[in-house]
């Protein structure tokens, strides 16, 4: 069967989806698309000026930085070998599965169970699984949730 060239640079039908499947792109649109919408959502408050700013011009600034790093991922994904997207769907569920597994733990027991949870659960989605990797992360892990407890003041349900 003959090759189909497309007007899409004079590209194949097979090199346009693996365009499409290139994790370099994919990467560079999740990132403006995440800076759209929290840019986008800044604008909801007052901007101000630089030298008076408002609480609606710092996110605005990073939304701007973080787009225009997406932007250049993207432009720089059409110079460089295309690199295939791979996703496993298990990988995907343990991360849910953790995610709302802690959620569900830190409202009904308390977070440190919830910490611990997520970070054995979704660890089992890695290409490696090390219990003393997965307790020095538990550790930092609430080490920052104290540090936000007492030094930040939030109030959060760690016993």
């Amino acid at each position: 069967m003959p090759r189909r060239l497309s007007a899409a640079r004079g590209k194949t039908d097979e090199e346009i989806s693996l365009d499409m499947n290139n994790i370099n792109l994919v990467r560079g649109l999740v990132l403006m698309a995440i800076a759209l919408v929290f840019g986008l959502g800044s604008l909801n408050y007052q901007i101000g000026h630089f030298s008076r700013s408002g609480p609606g011009l710092f996110p605005l600034m990073v939304s701007c930085l973080l787009f225009l790093i997406g932007l250049i991922s993207v432009v720089r994904s059409r110079f460089v070998k295309p690199v295939a997207l791979n996703y496993n769907v298990k990988n995907i569920g343990f991360v849910l599965l953790g995610l709302c597994g802690f959620a569900l733990i830190s409202e009904h027991l308390n977070m440190i169970a919830g910490i611990v949870f997520l970070v054995f659960c979704v660890s089992f989605g890695g290409t490696s699984y090390s219990v003393l990797r997965n307790l020095k992360i538990c550790a930092g892990l609430i080490a920052v949730a104290f540090a936000f407890r007492y030094l930040l003041g939030l109030q959060l349900p760690l016993f």
